[in-house]
């Protein structure tokens, strides 16, 4: 496709979505926005972006596709001034953003006017952050979820679509509501509970300081997704208060459930409990979803100097990177583990590979 393309927002998802399209589009102009100067420069010295623009009252207009790539409030404010702006008859604006009903109630007024807004959220991300993380494929398989709030922005979803295409992702439409609820049960509410669960340990190892020590292995994976940055959490629960507090009220309702089974020690009932969750685990797609996967390879090894240089000069030689390593020095049952994460399932079954065959050493996935 041909035309110019601006995006509001240079940053990992910014930067991925304009590589995707010049890969795919070669005759799409990239203007790049962004309130960090340094970021648009680099944007540009990387190819990321064609053109340096100065701001949204200058540059939208000159848009076949807009998107605004920046925090859903942000986004929200941003959008208000389009109205007003002398926009391409037949632009198509869409956001990143990780909530849907606020940002269409906020493009009502587009509507209204006649032009096209469709929200989108492409769930991926990475352990990096900024313009120089961009990658072309870091949507690759990943769900792109699209909003349309109108029939005539229905109807232009094949052209989105098309724009896209790049990301070699799987679109999903869905109503924005839908979008909320999905990704409230499946990625903000998780978040939360990692939070509180995070918060609720610290107040016990002041009391008991050797925990500290011990909160390491599972309970370190299973509270991971903690360390996101809080200002993008605060953001995304705000927006999505309404959906999150029935979620919430669920959700203490269930462990209200539990402390009743405990308490009543019911042996039957605590094993359903528990029978239940692992069976609908269990079937769960391995394919990436509502929050970013963690692609982990657990090798055993032997407890001798050297070793993980040994493991890391196999992935060296196999031109593998990996994102973050590990030894688990306290896993329950299991002595000597060493967790590497990488980014993406191709590098860890080749790592898996090459360990094995080179090394001889026994690696593992956890599902």
């Amino acid at each position: 496709m041909k035309g110019t393309v601006v995006i509001v927002g240079l940053g990992l998802i910014g930067g991925s979505i304009a590589l995707s399209i010049k890969a795919k589009h070669k005759e799409a102009h990239i203007i790049g926005i962004d309130v960090s100067l340094s970021t648009l420069e680099k944007g540009l010295a990387l190819g990321i972006i064609d053109e340096i623009g100065e701001s949204i009252v200058v540059d939208a207009p000159k848009a076949d596709l807009l998107i605004f790539c920046c925090p859903v409030k942000e986004t929200e404010e941003l959008v208000k001034h389009l109205p007003g702006l002398n926009l391409k008859k037949q632009v198509i604006i869409t956001d990143t953003g990780s909530t849907k009903q606020t940002v269409m109630r906020a493009a009502e007024s587009l509507a209204e006017k006649s032009i096209t807004f469709i929200g989108g959220h492409p769930m991926a991300g990475s352990h990096k952050s900024g313009v120089t993380a961009a990658k072309r494929l870091l949507f690759e398989n990943a769900y792109y979820l699209l909003t349309a709030g109108t029939d005539d922005a229905s109807k232009r979803l094949p052209e989105l679509k098309e724009w896209l295409s790049g990301t070699n992702a799987k679109f999903l439409i869905l109503t924005p509501r839908e979008h909320d609820q999905i990704t409230g049960m499946l990625s903000h509410l998780p978040h939360i509970v990692a939070a509180a669960l995070v918060q609720e340990t610290e107040r016990f190892t002041a009391q008991h300081p050797d925990a500290f020590s011990l909160a390491a292995g599972g309970f370190r994976d299973i509270t991971r997704v903690a360390s996101s940055d809080p200002r993008m959490w605060t953001d995304i629960s705000i927006s999505n208060r309404d959906i999150l507090k029935e979620q919430l009220t669920s959700w203490r309702d269930r462990m209200s459930e539990a402390i009743q089974l405990i308490d009543q020690s019911d042996d039957d009932a605590i094993f359903d409990f528990f029978d239940r969750a692992k069976e609908f685990r269990d079937s769960l797609p391995i394919h990436r979803g509502a929050i970013p996967a963690f692609y982990d390879l657990f090798v055993d090894v032997p407890d001798y100097p050297g070793v993980i240089s040994e493991v890391t000069a196999i992935l060296a030689q196999e031109k593998i990177s990996l994102t973050n390593l590990k030894i688990l020095e306290t896993r329950e049952d299991i002595n000597g583990i060493l967790q590497i994460t990488f980014q993406n399932e191709a590098d860890r079954l080749r790592a898996k590979k090459s360990i094995e065959l080179k090394a001889a050493y026994t690696c593992y996935v956890e599902e």
